[in-house]
């Protein structure tokens, strides 16, 4: 079974704001301190189904690049991708927007898609030993670095 983990957290700002801001793949690394930004791959210049971009990530002295397809792209609703690398299933992103009366709420969700052949082959690669832990304290953090930049850029 596939592990899955969530955060939530109310933005003063608007959802479709902030959807901006998450689907701005090289501005990532502004609010994640794993994922150091991204780039639009095969002509995508913006987030759209099946559009694909590639990931650059970090952890300590680990790094390690990612590939993405787009999921589903609802401006101000919902944005999902998922993950590879080195062709097999690593993992599934989705960002949901749900207004607020002072702005919105945002969900972050990660799920584990790893073969368990690859679970112990990602953790040398990354240097995280227990992914569910990790990614936790990693959404907490991105929501509220997100939170910052939306509530600054609101103003």
């Amino acid at each position: 079974m596939n592990e899955r983990v969530s955060a939530s957290r109310d933005i003063a700002a608007p959802a479709d704001a902030i959807w901006a801001l998450v689907t701005d793949l090289p501005r990532m690394g502004e609010w994640s301190s794993e994922n150091l930004g991204g780039k639009w791959l095969k002509g995508a210049v913006g987030p759209a189904p099946g559009a694909t971009f590639r990931g650059a990530n970090r952890n300590g002295i680990y790094w390690w690049k990612t590939k993405a397809i787009v999921q589903e792209c609802i401006p101000g609703e919902r944005f999902s991708f998922r993950v590879t690398s080195l062709g097999i299933p690593v993992s599934e992103w989705t960002y949901e927007f749900e207004a607020t009366e002072a702005g919105c709420r945002v969900t972050e969700s990660w799920v584990d898609r790893r073969p368990g052949f690859f679970k112990p082959i990602s953790s040398m690669a990354t240097g995280v030993r227990d992914r569910e832990t990790h990614t936790r304290a990693e959404l907490a953090q991105t929501l509220d670095s997100l939170a910052a930049a939306a509530e600054a850029q609101a103003g």
